[in-house]
This record gives structure tokens, sequence and C-alpha cells, in this order.
């Protein structure tokens, strides 16, 4: 299993790559020219709740056999403690590049065989805890992220309808009684901040949550948490809240990121300009944290030839900036050629604090079930 999921490791790495260039409204006109559609947008049948009682409609789901959700690193060591009783939707990123529509099709093997690859490496934080359920979704491709059209918008429209729907026939088939993670990264974390706006703030089912993972995506907490109907997860052992980080080694230089996302509004409808991001430390369990690289429980690495990986503790630090909220990891960690300008680790998001995250959100399951 962990040959198969780092022999394409390389090429995931450059996808997770190019959709944070993309995040980052990197300007290029090369990354237009490459990736920004030329095609008319197609509107696409709305796809019923009905047919994600199909298993197929699933990268993940309890009556599939086939769980890339479950891989482990090749030298982790399992507690061997019982499986929680959560029920996990987790949304994956971007892995569709083509520039030959706006939408992925469900079908699209390449498309797939990326999607699956992210969830083994992300997803497989969150196994111990329950039942995983990643949704197939007619994703916006990564030229979507690279202009102002208002074509891309429509095509998150239609990837988020798809994953609304998933949700919902997800919730309407687990136990009622069944606390709940929601987790994503990147594109994914920014269809869980609609799912929040949409289907959990103000309603019964925010009393289900035990904490919302939306990692690799920006939370303005001005203008943004209100908004998503849970507050910041202050402490290691608080439920009913969100976790959210970008990691960035130092020196970091984060003006791409910055600039774009000062230029959006909040989900209040005001300026993002000069507010800070929800920055949780994964290390500490607590936002605006800093931990030592002790305190990391393990971060998966590659070998030099992406042929297998293993976990490596005490390997990275974290603390969260003074300015804007993001996570900074000191030095460059040695995790492969494979890291945006400025230091951004966007695509080791969950992999540089694998184990301590995976223990995060055992902790915190546990805080919920005692209450």
């Amino acid at each position: 299993m962990a040959r198969k999921f780092l022999y394409f490791i390389a090429i995931l790495i450059f996808l997770a790559v190019a959709g944070a260039i993309a995040f980052s409204a990197f300007p290029g006109i090369f990354m237009r020219t490459a990736y920004v559609p030329t095609a008319d947008f197609e509107e696409q049948e709305v796809i019923a709740r009905s047919a994600y009682a199909d298993p197929e409609m699933w990268f993940v789901h309890p009556d599939k056999s086939d769980n890339p959700a479950s891989w482990q690193p090749s030298n982790y060591v399992s507690d061997a403690g019982p499986m929680g009783l959560a029920a996990i939707f987790f949304v994956h990123p971007t892995s569709y590049l083509d520039r030959s529509r706006w939408n992925a099709r469900l079908d699209d093997p390449l498309t797939n065989t990326r999607a699956r690859l992210f969830i083994r490496g992300e997803a497989s934080v969150f196994n111990a805890a329950g039942e995983i359920w990643a949704p197939r979704y007619r994703q916006a491709t990564l030229g979507a992220f690279l202009t102002d059209d208002a074509t891309a918008q429509r095509a998150f429209d239609l990837a988020y309808r798809d994953v609304e729907t998933a949700f919902d026939h997800f919730i309407a088939t687990v136990p009622a009684d069944a606390p709940i993670i929601l987790a994503g990264h990147s594109q994914g974390s920014l269809h869980l901040t609609t799912v929040l706006r949409k289907r959990v703030a103000g309603k019964p089912l925010a009393r289900r949550i035990v904490a919302a993972y939306v990692v690799g995506w920006p939370i303005s907490v001005e203008t943004d948490l209100a908004a998503l109907g849970l507050p910041a997860c202050r402490q290691p052992d608080s439920t009913r809240c969100i976790i959210s980080w970008q990691s960035f080694a130092e020196p970091a230089d984060t003006d791409v990121v910055t600039d774009a996302y000062e230029r959006t509004a909040g989900f209040d409808g005001k300026s993002r300009k000069n507010t800070r991001m929800l920055c949780s430390n994964p290390l500490s369990g607590r936002p605006d944290t800093g931990a030592p690289a002790d305190a990391n429980l393990g971060t998966v690495r590659p070998t030099p030839d992406f042929a297998d990986g293993e976990l490596v503790t005490g390997a990275v630090p974290a603390r969260c900036d003074d300015d804007l909220g993001f996570l900074l990891i000191g030095d460059p960690p040695k995790l492969g050629g494979y890291v945006l300008p400025g230091n951004n680790y966007h695509v080791f998001d969950y992999p540089l604090f694998w184990a301590s995250t995976r223990v995060d959100v055992m902790r915190r399951l546990a805080a919920f079930r005692a209450q």
C-alpha cells in the first residue's frame, strides 16, 4: 500500500503545487494559457441525492472494500485501540487539470486516480476515528482558480452542488446519534466552508460536529468565522469548533497569498484586508501558539526515489505568525523538491503533521463523547 501511495507522489505533488499556485491567484500568463478553459461552460444535470446511495459515487464508503483512506506510513505503529464511532465526511482537493472543460467528469480515470491518491495521503489521518465518506464530485478545474471570469464561479457552484448533495445523503444515512467530523483540503475546504454556512450554522446538526478541519484554505477570523456557525477550536479538547492552517517554512514570503486574500470580501460582505486568518497549531491544538519540533509526533517523509515513505518524529516545529496568521514551520524540511516559491508548503499541510493531527482528532472525539 505504501509503495502504491508514493509511486505517483511526484505527480501528485506537482498537481497540489499547481493547485496552490491557483489558490494564490498567481497571474502569470503561462498558467492562464496552460490551465484556464477556452470552452464554454456546460450546464449539467443536477445529481439527485438518491444517486449517492450507490457506493460507486464515493471514493471512500463504508460498503466499499477498496479504501484509499486506510493507508498508513510504512513504519507507523498503531495503538491498536478500537476504531472510533464518528462519521467522517472528507472532500478531496483539486485533481482535475484539463482545460477542455470547466468541471471534471465523474468517470474521468486520470482525475479519479489522482483524487484517490490525495485521499490516501490526507484522509488517512482520520481513519482511526470512524467510517470515512469521501464523495466523487464534478470538481472545478484548476484553471477556474486562475481567472476572474464569471464562468469560474459557475464551475465552483456546480462542484459545490454535488458536494452538498453528497453531504445531505451522508447525513440522512449515518446513525442519527453519530458524532460527525468534517474535513477537506484546498478546493475541498473551500466547499466545506459553504457546507458549514448552508447546512450547519444555526441548525441542530451543529451539535453533532466534533470538529471541522478546514485545512489549506483561509478563514478570516473577523469576516468569515461567525458565518460558519462554529467557533475556532481554542483548546486541544475543544469540540464543535473549526481548525485551519496554511504551512510556510522560513523565511516565508507570503505576499502572493496575502495579496489574493486581501482583495476578497468575507462572508459578512466586508473586506478581508488586514484581517487575521484562523491559524490552528496542529502540534498544540490551540490557535495562535507555537510548539517545538519535539512536539511533532510524526511527519510523513518520502524516500528520495518516492518508492516508499516513513513517519519521522520530532522533525518539524510549528508556530502561528504574529501578522496574518500563517503557520510557520522553521527551516525548510527535506520532503522533496516540490515546494512553492516563498517556502509555501501547502502541498504538505497534512503530511507535515500526520501523526499529531491523528492524535488531535481522537482527543477531540473522546472529549465530545464524554460530554
